[in-house]
């Protein structure tokens, strides 16, 4: 399948949750005989509680409704309204990416269980499959078995991968990774990252002696700081996002898990609160159930009609 069709796949719970009944409560609203007239509040307030039910979150959310509701000449469905104000709201926190210097250094950030390691592995074979030459570096030391999975990621994805011993200074496989990415040619560098929470304090001190490192090394690194989400948390997903965002200069997200929730709006809401893009989608377990996010394709997979 391709970009989209995996993207309109992975929406689908999302899409059953949201736009089934939003076309329901939109129906009467967008009869050709009330389209000049003002929406009705009960609509406006059906609207807002499927918005926030698919986890579009409060502010996105009170946007969209008060768009509806001062939209007195109105030519376009209710569903063209809301379309538009999503993809809107998702664009304008995706600015262009910027090549800079080389090798391009991508740190990958999170808390445990979101899928950080997978990603990392998935990233890699993005990357190779697109024409470049990834290497993946394993900068998480605190976990031999994290090291250990990501060994197995590589070999799956065809790419080199930089490891150290178990309990070895991060910074010095980060160092040690970029020297054999410049001998080899080998770019990006994906580095993964012990999961933390930003409640711990060495581990985050630990971030910040990596970004000095790569700094050191090479012009502008790291120049992503991608932080995996979990989906399927929802809201306090932006929580998360939030401390990361002060404490490691996160610049990206991937939003893992995509395919196994009901809540594929909080896109919407990272948007919005916290003008981040979102770079990647999880879609799936397998390695390329991995994919580039669009604006585009996400709110034309969210509102498709399949039925």
């Amino acid at each position: 399948m391709g970009f989209f069709d995996r993207l309109r796949q992975g929406l689908a719970r999302t899409k059953e949750q949201l736009v089934r009944r939003f076309d329901a409560v939109v129906e009467s609203a967008d009869a050709p005989e009330r389209r000049g007239q003002p929406i009705e509040a009960g609509t406006l307030e059906e609207i807002e509680e499927l918005l926030i039910s698919a986890d579009v979150g409060v502010s996105a959310t009170a946007r969209i409704v008060e768009t509806l509701r001062t939209t007195t000449d109105r030519t376009e469905s209710l569903r063209d309204l809301v379309k538009h104000e999503i993809r809107a709201i998702l664009d304008a926190a995706s600015p262009p990416l910027v090549n800079g210097h080389t090798p391009r250094v991508v740190l990958v950030v999170g808390v445990n269980g979101t899928g950080k390691t997978t990603t990392v592995g998935k990233l890699a074979n993005l990357a190779r499959t697109s024409g470049a030459r990834p290497l993946i570096c394993a900068a998480d030391t605190f976990r031999a078995a994290a090291v250990e999975q990501l060994d197995v990621w590589a070999r799956r994805a065809g790419v080199d991968i930089v490891r150290a011993r178990a309990g070895a200074d991060p910074a010095a496989v980060v160092y040690d990774a970029i020297a054999s990415a410049k001998a080899k040619g080998r770019d990006p560098i994906i580095v993964d990252t012990a999961g933390r929470l930003h409640t711990r304090v060495n581990l985050m001190s630990e971030l910040q002696k990596i970004r000095r490192i790569a700094a050191r090394e090479v012009e502008g690194a790291p120049h992503d700081v991608l932080l995996v989400l979990d989906a399927t948390v929802g809201q306090n997903g932006i929580t998360q996002a939030r401390e990361f965002m002060h404490a490691a200069g996160v610049n990206g997200i991937v939003l893992a898990k995509l395919d196994g929730t009901a809540k594929g709006g909080v896109a919407v809401a990272i948007a919005q609160d916290l003008k981040l893009p979102i770079r990647y989608a999880g879609v799936g377990e397998g390695i390329d159930d991995l994919i580039p996010f669009s604006p585009q394709e996400y709110v034309d997979a969210l509102f498709e009609h399949t039925w």
